[in-house]
Order: C-alpha cells, then structure tokens, then sequence
C-alpha cells in the first residue's frame, strides 16, 4: 500500500528518509548486535546516541550555553505541574495568558500549587487570535509568566514573544518546536512533547536556563525536578531510548536539508500556499486572525457541517487522513509539521479545489 499524506495533529508524521534509516538500524545498530530498543541506557553506545542528540538539538536550534537540555517523559502535560513545583519558589505568584486548550489545562494546574493569574485570555471569540501585551500587563513580582507559544487545536501563534520584563517567560512549543528559528534567550524555559515535530510519542524536550534549576519546592517529586534530571543528565531513569534515537535521526535530516533557516522557509511556503487558497475559497473559510496564524496547524470550515464531514470522508479515500478538526472545535485541521512535504501541500490545494468545484 502506498503511504498517505498524514496531517495528523500528533503523533505525526516522520520524514520518509529518518524512517528508513530507522528500519536498517532497527535489527543491528551499527554493527552493536542489537537494537536501540534493547540496549542499556547505561552502554556507552547508547550514551553517545543521548549526548550526540543532545549536542545535535543545541546546535540545531541554536540553543545559548546557559541552559540545560533535559529530555524527559510524561508528554508536555505532566510539565504543567513540574512548572509550578520548579519555579514557584519567591512569591508564590505566576502569571498565565490562555489562547488556547492546552493552556487552560497548565493554567487550571498551575492554581493547585500557588496563587496564579490570567493575564489574558482569546477564550471570548474561541480563541481565534492572539491577545496582543505589554510588559505593563504582567506582575513584576510574579515568579515566571506562561504562555503556549504555538496552539495545535485552534492553528494560532504567538507572532511577537511578550515582553516580561524580568519575569521568566515558560512557553510551550510543542507543536512548533524546531519549525523555524527561535530566540530561547528570550525565555527562561520552552518545552514540548517531541511527536509533532521532533520524534515519535514518549519524549518531551525541556529547555531551561541554568539560574532557573534548583528552585523547586520540598514537595516536588524526584521525577519532576528539573535539577535531579540536569544533574543526572535527563537518565535518572531509563529514558524513551527509541524516540532520542529517531530525535537524533530527524536532527540530522535538517541539518542535510540546510539548517532551520532553511526548513522554515519550506514551512513558511507550505502554510502560504494553504492560506492563500482558503483566503480565495467560496466553500473553505479560516477563522483565525490573519497575523496570527499557525505555519504548523491550519484550521478550516466548510459551509455546513454537513459538507465537513463529507470533505474528511472523500479525502481520506484519497490519501489524505487526519484532517478531522479536534472534537472540541469540529470542522478540519491540516497539521503541516516539518516532514510534510511540499508536495502533499499541493496535493490538498488540488483535491480542496476540485471538492469546492463539485459543491458548490
């Protein structure tokens, strides 16, 4: 069977060529004798799969020498408690601005452990757009402020990181973890689950600045200390081996591809030619404000949500699965994640066309 063009939110897809090189090491791992799914974490074969990703994802994604790379389990989810308990240690106090589901979700979390605001919320027109801040909004005494950079159900992204002024900005990126460039000096911390973008489901990447480790509270459990993780190199238990070695795989994809400039500029063109045929559409709409649209996650509607499910019906007998929008917010989502190619872009224009022109 030929593969299908998958615009799966995630787990998503992975580029064909880290696939194969993945099935010719899946028996014998450079000539080890074994798989890297049965390999002691402990090995020094394995030790130079974890650090060479390590050093590939810091070099990739030009991350500064004074933050650590932890490489943790859990899915970024079970982040939106360690936040909490890793940096709520002066004030007690955090700020939080909610675009989106995933961020209410920390946000709703983060109330357990300290006293927690919302600075700004897109909830009053379904989280279409991007509230647009100043520093002048956020706490100054707060010990961090939290955002989610890129949101994967309702295709929006912050287009400018928000001024904190001192405050740590925390910012989820899960679902446009190394899509195009990013300034981490700008944030205390950015984390995310690694299987939009980076690896298969399992692992999640967090990126902290060093002054921002060693703070959390008694109570903290020794799995969610990012400390404990630092110092024992994220392998204070067996790591997701596999999904760090296809990480690394996908790492050194984009560096044979360019670089991250050059892969953004790829990305940039998939989501501009999508946009610009929904912007042109009768049938297809996008309710999301155009300046802050997602280049990862590109939400649409048909007419009727009669016509929505007959669009995700005949495009799945055509080869294009997932693009079902997520249960809370119906209509369609394209997720055009890294290994997307350009060419399954234009297959979708094409087949959207030719849908629109047999509806209308």
């Amino acid at each position: 069977m030929a593969r299908v063009y998958n615009f799966s939110a995630g787990p998503s897809m992975l580029p064909e060529s880290v696939l194969k090189k993945a099935q010719a090491d899946l028996f014998d791992y450079q000539g080890s004798g074994q798989s890297v799914m049965e390999m002691s974490h402990r090995s020094k074969v394995y030790e130079e799969i974890i650090f060479g990703a390590e050093k590939l994802f810091r070099k990739v994604y030009n991350v500064p020498d004074n933050y650590k790379i932890l490489f943790l389990q859990g899915g970024a989810s079970t982040q939106f408690s360690a936040i909490p308990l890793n940096l709520l240690g002066k004030s007690g106090k955090a700020d939080y601005v909610v675009t989106g589901q995933f961020a209410t979700k920390a946000y709703q979390e983060a109330q357990k452990y300290g006293e927690i605001r919302l600075v700004a919320s897109s909830k009053d027109k379904t989280f279409s757009y991007i509230p647009e801040l100043t520093r002048a909004d956020f706490d100054q005494e707060a010990d961090y402020a939290y955002i989610c950079f890129n949101n994967t159900i309702f295709g929006t992204k912050f287009p400018y990181i928000p001024d904190t002024g001192d405050v740590p900005l925390v910012a989820d990126i899960s679902s446009c973890m190394i899509s195009e460039p990013l300034d981490i000096s700008k944030f205390g911390v950015v984390y995310g689950g690694a299987q939009k973008n980076v690896a298969p489901a399992g692992l999640t990447i967090a990126i902290i600045r060093e002054d921002l480790l060693g703070k959390s509270a008694e109570s903290t459990p020794v799995m969610l200390d990012w400390k404990t993780q630092a110092e024992n190199d994220s392998m204070y238990n067996t790591p997701p081996c596999w999904s760090i070695y296809v990480c690394k795989l996908v790492l050194e994809w984009i560096e044979e591809l360019g670089g991250l400039e050059v892969l953004a500029e790829i990305n940039r063109k998939k989501a501009a030619k999508l946009y610009d045929f929904l912007d042109s559409s009768k049938l297809f709409s996008n309710p999301v404000r155009k300046q802050d649209r997602s280049i990862m996650n590109v939400t649409f509607v048909a007419a009727t949500d009669e016509l929505n499910a007959k669009f995700v019906k005949e495009a799945a007998e055509s080869g294009f699965v997932n693009l079902k929008g997520h249960r809370s917010v119906g209509g369609m989502r394209a997720s055009i994640y890294n290994a997307m190619p350009s060419e399954g872009v234009d297959k979708l224009v094409e087949f959207m066309k030719n849908f629109e022109e047999a509806n209308s």
